[in-house]
């Protein structure tokens, strides 16, 4: 399982490759309909590395992680969609959204995994 350190070096890097890419090719997500549903979804993709990233800086930190991170990626994440098509900040949003859902649900199983174990020894 990799670390903080290593889990923040590779979000960071993949925040900055998703937008590379998505920069270069705004023409083309912002084509046709389907493209423009699949550039906000690239865009909640950038929204769920950079939440990442945050969430591991802050914990290297020490700083308790919380809402704040979740609207500063939001925020980033949405103006990067907004670089690309007007429907991209609402596909990103709705995205990000469902996103967000499943990582708290996914939080919560593996908090209570950890308890779990910790109450057997």
């Amino acid at each position: 399982m990799a670390g903080p350190g290593n889990s923040m070096l590779y979000s960071f890097l993949l925040f900055v490759v998703i937008l590379s890419l998505q920069e270069m090719y705004r023409g083309k997500l912002a084509s046709s309909e389907l493209f423009t549903i699949l550039g906000g979804f690239i865009s909640s993709l950038l929204f769920v590395v950079l939440l990442t990233f945050i969430g591991n800086f802050q914990e290297t930190s020490g700083v308790k992680t919380g809402w704040g991170a979740v609207i500063l990626a939001e925020a980033v994440a949405l103006i990067a969609a907004g670089t690309v098509h007007r429907v991209c900040i609402t596909t990103c949003f709705l995205f990000s959204a469902g996103l967000l859902y499943e990582i708290n649900k996914l939080s919560g199983i593996m908090a209570s995994k950890g308890e779990s174990k910790m109450r057997r020894h």
